[in-house]
């Protein structure tokens, strides 16, 4: 393929070295002079092993050029990937300063140009930024409609400084986010020759991914340097610790756990999230992350609430009580708290668990049941149809098999609020529906 790289920083300069050595034809674009001819000569603008010999190969092969012409870059190339910085300004804000820059002479050399051109955003930009700047700032310095002159697709990069080389070569997936399929094509023929699953998705999911991934591996560096820190207070090898936590990749390395949805409960994880907590500062140290943990899972109760509250409705309906489903554990179960809360606001509530209500007869809450929130179970139901009739907001509370079906059977006059993302036949649903983060 004919392909343009404007910015040859450190994705650049990765990018067109391993996109020349793939056998793409690649002109590399850049306002600085000096990385222009750094590039032309086969000598790497950046630091990073490997590059020097990879780039000078493309250099030797001719496969490799840049330049500091926007229009000699579009007129000799179909697609271009845009991979100019996007830094941080004081406010923690994003300057789309160079990205726009950049945007504005595409789309000015598009103006020239009749053939259809593709522009991929390979930058980190926030969702949003391409269907808010790219997309109107190549439309007006191009006098050309997006999907009609010109198309546009995001493609992230997942490179880490160092192994950057290795990481193009064996990324642990390639996405290409896209509205129109015909864009989405010449971006996913360039990684023909890279063995990695493909991922094919929208603009903002593609945005999104890059925040995802860097946070996730934020977070994972600070709650392993926590926990190594509480290990050396009370005389534990840490590195033992996490090197037999990552040998687990059924519940640890994996996902679950990471699909969006209510708060945890159980007798389980904020007993032990508690504990630890204590125990650090019996020995004064600090750990804001695990110490945000149910202050941020208090959060999501109190979304769940608001979604309900602002409905309007005060009829609610409570589908799975327990804190997941297949079980009668009621213990710092976040829908009693839930239940508690909307009793309190003056709400009336029909509550239905399979589970729980066998409780109430032989189950081992019956205790709990009966003295630590009567006043939440004299509102269980005996059906799930019972609830549906006697309510005008469902609330679904756990993943229960049943409940999938019944919200088909609820009114076009009823609001199904989802905290788990049951599987639903959105086909037969007449009532409207909402997701607590989706």
């Amino acid at each position: 393929m004919k392909v343009s790289i404007f910015g040859l920083g450190y994705v650049g300069s990765v990018s067109a070295a391993s996109f020349a050595a793939d056998g793409h034809d690649v002109v590399g674009v850049d306002v600085n002079p000096d990385k222009v001819a750094a590039v032309n000569s086969g000598r790497s603008p950046i630091v990073e092993p490997g590059l020097d010999a990879l780039l000078e190969s493309g250099a030797k092969a001719r496969r490799l050029r840049a330049t500091t012409s926007t229009a000699e870059a579009i007129a000799a190339t179909d697609l271009s990937l845009i991979c100019v910085g996007t830094p941080s300004r004081k406010n923690g804000s994003l300057d789309l300063t160079y990205l726009i820059r950049v945007c504005e002479q595409i789309g000015d050399a598009l103006n020239d140009k009749a053939a259809y051109h593709v522009v991929v955003v390979r930058s980190t930009v926030l969702p949003g930024t391409t269907h808010g700047h790219v997309i109107p700032t190549l439309e007006a310095h191009s006098g050309k409609k997006y999907g009609e002159g010109f198309g546009v697709a995001v493609n992230p990069e997942f490179l880490r400084e160092g192994t950057a080389l290795k990481d193009f070569q064996h990324p642990p997936l390639t996405l290409v986010g896209h509205n129109h399929a015909w864009d989405a094509a010449p971006t996913q023929a360039l990684y023909d020759g890279i063995e990695a699953p493909l991922y094919s998705t929208s603009i903002r999911v593609a945005e999104m991914m890059k925040y995802t991934s860097n946070a996730w591996h934020a977070v994972k560096i600070v709650f392993a340097n926590e926990i190594g820190n509480l290990c050396k207070r009370v005389g534990v090898d840490s590195h033992e610790v996490m090197d037999i936590f990552c040998r687990d990749e059924k519940l640890n390395i994996s996902p679950y756990y990471l699909k969006p949805g209510f708060a945890f409960g159980g007798s389980c994880l904020p007993k032990d999230v508690r504990a630890l907590q204590y125990r650090a500062r019996e020995v004064d140290l600090e750990m804001p992350l695990i110490n945000s943990v149910l202050g941020s899972n208090q959060l999501q109760i109190r979304h769940a609430l608001d979604q309900i509250v602002e409905t309007g409705k005060k009829r609610v309906g409570i589908l799975g009580f327990s804190f997941k489903a297949g079980t009668d554990d009621l213990r710092e179960s976040p829908m009693v708290i839930l239940g508690e809360a909307l009793l309190g606001k003056g709400y009336e509530l029909c509550i239905y668990d399979r589970n729980v209500s066998m409780a109430r007869l032989m189950g081992a809450n019956k205790e709990y049941i009966e003295q630590q929130i009567p006043h939440l179970s004299r509102h269980l139901c005996e059906s799930v149809d019972d609830v549906i009739a006697r309510s005008d907001v469902i609330v679904i509370g756990n993943g229960a098999p049943e409940f999938s079906d019944a919200v088909t059977r609820c009114r076009p006059d009823q609001m199904v609020i989802d905290l788990v993302r049951i599987p639903i036949d959105f086909a037969a649903l007449q009532a409207h529906y909402d997701g607590i983060c989706w």
